[in-house]
């Protein structure tokens, strides 16, 4: 076991972060394989991307916003 030296301000927002029923270690162990799983996933939409990902995303955004604002004015 080892002991890892926080800020309070640190403490404090792992506090938050931190489930009921989770330890400190479990938090941190949590945390740190999450991080792990988005390297790792990093380059799974490269697999789809025909070269148009961030213009279909932007399009679908433009609609989206479009929607949202004809049926804001209802």
């Amino acid at each position: 076991m080892s002991t890892i030296r926080v800020s309070d301000d640190v403490k404090e927002r792992l506090r938050d972060l931190k489930r009921d029923d989770e330890s400190f270690n479990d938090l941190l162990d949590r945390l740190s394989r999450s991080e792990k799983d988005i390297e790792a996933m990093a380059g799974f939409l490269s697999e789809f991307d025909d070269g148009d990902l961030e213009e279909d995303m932007q399009e679908t955004n433009d609609e989206l916003s479009e929607s949202l604002e004809s049926h804001s004015g209802e």
